[in-house]
């Protein structure tokens, strides 16, 4: 190949100061000039031509919360996107135990509980039926609620008796377990995964973002640590196809200290975030609420890291120089973490970072301001098959779930993402989600909150580069990398080109 490519293509660059080309010359994997075919051809007359001009082209697509090496892994185990009763699981379960040696752990996910035709939560007997001599996990689709049988709850010595976990939930009877510190009982005793394993994961979930038009990752930390290690391996062999900003979780920070972690000097793999998990989610009945809570009254959620941990450890993480990540569903929990943010922004504005709120997808109308500054990291794939469940669970919030456009005017950086294996990574979902504002039931969810294409495409693209501090990337000007997503139309078919 020449060491100069021109890419001719209407081109939206997302530079203000030059917002629309039709050329694009880059080179050493750098944007070099941007103009019209006649000025960048005279300028490079030998470069390389690559021709779309029947296609548009954007900033590289980022996908601003993933678990990366884990949806990787989701990809070869049981689909449940989309199951709508508890026999359908059966069936796949049935299925996946008919081809798999007795005693050999079965794993899936992907199904909501407000699916499955229940009017409690699955139990181990549902699985036992179809599968007595596999231990079966399966994950919700907003993994924060696990669904066991019997024989995986016997080796990891659950039982009747067993007494509650602290932030966590062992339903009776038996088979579901929500969030982290009840479902880590059971996953804790899985055979681990090897070091071959670890990478396949991370090369299969990798390929398949990429592949779907993405260039570049946040990676959250809701992920065994074998899970970065072998990002970072497939970074230092130069065989990563995505540029990726990992999370630690905040309960590694001890660590990350003595080791003199602090965020990356670049490359394709490098340590950004802290993360924090202030509740539960929506599915699961776990989001943390003001009161009344859910409409159903189940409650009103679990908190799970105090403010007071999320405070002390986000100084911590400034000081190294990471950015506090903090998952907030329900509209308690992002008035929480607003709180503990307070006394951080002084911090973080000294050390040049951005504090950023995960999902903030129930809002109070008074907490909206104080966004300002902030990263709101969202993703409006969820909106689809949440919608329903707002309408019924969270009526009184309804105005405020999902809303982009009053974060977005409050100050806040948008990030769109797609939380994989939570749902799939389809950036034409999040831009349906986002413009039109449909649920799966056809209804709109608070239609005054939707964005334009435009929109879309720069928190998409921009929005997470700012996240992450990638001056060079999310969009097309002089000294950023070239790394670009090809449209047929915007919102529509994507590739990713790096020439």
């Amino acid at each position: 190949m020449s060491p100069l490519t021109l890419i001719l293509a209407r081109t939206l660059t997302l530079n203000p100061e030059q917002p629309d080309v039709q050329a694009v010359l880059v080179g050493g994997g750098r944007v070099l000039a941007c103009g019209t075919r006649e000025d960048l051809q005279a300028l490079a007359p030998r470069a390389e031509v690559l021709d779309h001009r029947d296609l548009l082209l954007t900033p590289g697509l980022a996908d601003a919360h993933i678990h990366l090496v884990m949806y990787g892994a989701s990809l070869g185990q049981v689909d449940l996107q989309g199951v709508t009763g508890v026999p359908e699981v059966q069936k796949r379960v049935a299925d996946r135990a008919a081809r798999t040696r007795a005693g050999e752990w079965i794993e899936g996910g992907g199904f909501l509980t407000s699916e499955l035709g229940l009017g409690r939560y699955p139990t181990a007997a549902d699985l036992d039926a179809v599968s007595p001599h596999h231990p079966v996990i399966l994950h919700s689709r907003d993994h924060h609620l696990l669904w066991a049988n019997s024989l995986a709850l016997r080796l990891a010595g659950i039982t009747e008796a067993t007494p509650q976990p602290e932030g966590g939930q062992i339903v009776h009877p038996l088979g579901t377990l929500l969030e982290a510190s009840a479902i880590e009982q059971v996953t804790r005793v899985m055979p681990a995964r090897t070091p071959a394993q670890w990478l396949d994961a991370a090369r299969a979930g990798s390929a398949d973002l990429r592949a779907r038009g993405y260039v570049s990752a946040h990676t959250m930390a809701f992920e065994d640590p074998g899970a970065p290690w072998a990002l970072q391996t497939l970074a230092d062999r130069g065989e990563l196809p995505l540029r990726v900003w990992a999370c630690l979780p905040h309960d590694a920070l001890d660590h990350a200290r003595a080791l003199g972690l602090g965020p990356g000097a670049g490359g394709m793999f490098a340590w950004g975030g802290v993360k924090f998990f202030a509740d539960g989610a929506l599915g699961s009945r776990t989001a943390w609420l003001h009161a009344p809570g859910f409409a159903d009254g189940s409650g009103t959620g679990i908190a799970i890291d105090p403010p007071e941990v999320i405070r002390e450890r986000g100084r911590q993480a400034l000081e190294l120089g990471l950015i506090p990540v903090t998952h907030a569903i329900g509209d308690r929990a992002n008035t929480e973490v607003l709180n503990a943010y307070d006394d951080l922004r002084a911090l973080a504005r000294q050390r040049g970072k951005r504090l950023r709120v995960e999902h903030a997808q129930h809002l109070r109308a008074a907490d909206l301001p104080r966004f300002d500054g902030l990263t709101a990291s969202v993703q409006p794939i969820h909106l689809i098959g949440d919608a329903p469940m707002i309408r019924d669970l969270l009526p009184h919030l309804e105005a405020g779930s999902y809303a982009f456009r009053s974060l977005q005017a409050a100050g806040a950086v948008l990030a769109f993402g797609s939380d994989a294996p939570v749902a799939p990574p389809i950036p034409q979902a999040n831009f349906r989600a986002a413009t039109t504002r449909l649920g799966q039931d056809g209804q709109p969810l608070a239609p005054d909150e939707a964005l334009t294409p435009e929109e879309v495409l720069w928190a998409h693209t921009r929005g997470p580069a700012i996240a992450a501090g990638w001056e060079d990337e999310g969009w097309i000007r002089p000294g950023a990398r070239a790394a670009f997503t090809l449209w047929d139309e915007l919102g529509g078919q994507a590739q990713a080109l790096v020439p």
